[in-house]
């Protein structure tokens, strides 16, 4: 039997050099006239191990990395085939301390299989959760998927299962499943990682999600920055096509899904579901006016069910193991697993799928392994681009959606981006508008006119510029954002700002007196 190789076609890996790892051992294989072969998988969320090699012996994955392609003559001269000792050698993978301490539910399959190896994703507990749905009620899965306590992973934290309670019930001859791909938030991957990875597990949550609540036909919307993602999800929706996944009879169930993808042009403020909604009906990407919501009147005025990847990709492990094994992780209100994006100025970035209750200072100290710089840490910033930055004092803070609400600050979908005390709060106060300036659809007048303003008044606190008088009025612009705007990317923009002025105080204070401009 062929020795099997695995080298990741994950983009954290690729823009490693995954690819130049892969030619370079596809060319010792052939030299040395070795019998074996490279499986392309997704990768495992180590993202500084990255490219990360991993060689089966004896039923048992030894891992290298991070290995470059000049490494590659060197490692087959020790052994890799046999898992032999190399200096990059970092022994059985599922030991690795990154890994051992994780609870994987939904990326249980992510840098373990071939992505568009359906025997595989099926080796490994995947369609379970589908042939047991096609033999339920749609009532019934509904039901599985609210006592499971699954809300949306997208950000909102809305009950999933109530979601589709509300389509279900929906009057409506035809009715959609939609997926917001759009992960546009700064230091996000996980959805990537799904769909470059185990693309299947979306697949087979969208065929649940539509046998729940009576939708034929679903739509993957994919931020154009992500071509390796769109590339993967197209061909796994043909793979699933040819093999009656999808299609007119579900696993020969009588019940039709399609799934279709489309791409995104690049608008963060389509990640916003109602504006998400009017891109793929070939409309501008303005946000809509709720009510009606999407369950009632969503993609072509149909009942539509909008989850982000995550939501989706939780599902068919709902449906396997069952609602109350999903349950029993997690704390409060927030159960089951959420995967953390590490990123930002860390030792240990990448992927960490755990039960919600660690603390904010447990993930920062112990998984991420503090700052890469060695400086102390200053700000960790939660939830995108919009999330509040928490200072050392708040590390105590269990992940959690009511623990972060109660302290003014947000989950979204669980990107957590490490400052050092390099970090200067008013500049970061200041990015906040000018994302939300630049990323605006334009609709509502307190996100449009108000992050202007912003940047503004931010450069006057700089400039030193009637300090006291420019900080009440940055944080009254916030207040009229965060409850005058449309939707969340005007409301949530205050969170960074109010958050860096009240913990870091310092960074705001009196600069140089310069003359305001006539």
């Amino acid at each position: 039997m062929s020795v099997r190789i695995y080298i990741p076609r994950d983009a954290a890996a690729l823009a490693l050099g995954a690819d130049k790892v892969a030619a370079a051992v596809a060319r010792e294989i052939a030299d040395r006239g070795i019998d074996a072969v490279i499986v392309r998988n997704g990768s495992r969320g180590m993202h500084w191990l990255e490219p990360l090699v991993e060689v089966e012996v004896a039923g048992q994955r030894i891992g290298y990395g991070p290995v470059k392609a000049r490494d590659v003559a060197a490692l087959f001269d020790a052994g890799l085939i046999s898992g032999g000792d190399h200096p990059l050698c970092l022994g059985a993978v599922e030991e690795t301390a990154f890994l051992k301490r994780q609870t994987r539910l939904t990326f249980a399959r992510c840098g373990v299989i071939d992505p568009l190896s359906l025997a595989d994703y099926e080796a490994h507990g995947g369609l379970a959760g589908l042939r047991r749905a096609v033999a339920m009620q749609p009532a019934d899965i509904v039901k599985d998927v609210t006592g499971s306590g699954l809300r949306g992973r997208g950000g909102a934290g809305f009950p999933t299962g109530i979601k589709w309670k509300t389509v279900l019930d929906a009057p409506g001859a035809r009715k959609y499943i939609v997926c917001n791909a759009d992960e546009g938030d700064s230091g996000t991957f996980a959805d990537r990682m799904i769909m470059e990875g185990d693309p299947f597990v979306l697949i087979e949550g969208m065929a649940i999600a539509g046998l729940a609540t009576g939708a034929t036909k679903g739509f993957v919307y994919i931020r154009s920055e992500y071509p390796h993602a769109i590339a993967a999800m197209t061909e796994a929706v043909e793979i699933a096509g040819r093999a009656g996944v999808l299609g007119p009879s579900v696993l020969g169930s009588g019940k039709a899904f399609e799934i279709e993808i489309r791409k995104g042009a690049g608008a963060y403020v389509c990640g916003e579901e109602t504006a998400l909604l009017n891109s793929l009906e070939g409309k501008r990407g303005i946000v809509r006016a709720k009510p009606p919501l999407p369950a009632h009147k969503g993609l072509f005025d149909c009942p539509t069910v909008i989850n982000n990847v995550i939501s989706l990709a939780s599902v068919p492990v709902i449906m396997d193991k069952g609602a109350t094994h999903y349950r029993d992780f997690g704390m409060g209100r927030s159960r089951g697993t959420i995967p953390l994006q590490i990123a930002g100025n860390v030792k240990h970035p990448g992927l960490y799928e755990v039960a919600f209750g660690l603390t904010l200072g447990e993930i920062v100290d112990e998984i991420a392994g503090g700052t890469a710089s060695g400086r102390p840490v200053k700000a960790v910033q939660v939830g995108g681009p919009l999330g509040a930055y928490f200072p050392r004092a708040l590390f105590d803070t269990p992940f959690d959606y009511e623990a972060f609400a109660a302290k003014d600050g947000l989950i979204g979908h669980a990107g957590i981006v490490v400052f050092d005390d390099s970090a200067d709060m008013l500049k970061q106060a200041r990015f906040a508008m000018e994302f939300c300036a630049v990323e605006s659809c334009g609709k509502c007048t307190p996100c449009r006119i108000g992050s202007t303003r912003g940047m503004e008044t931010a450069d006057k606190i700089a400039s030193g510029i009637e300090p006291e008088k420019n900080r009440a009025l940055l944080a009254d612009l916030c207040n009229t954002m965060k409850f005058g705007s449309l939707c969340a990317l005007g409301g949530f923009t205050p969170y960074p700002v109010l958050s860096a002025m009240a913990h870091f105080p310092d960074d705001f204070a009196p600069g140089p007196m310069v003359e305001a401009a006539e």
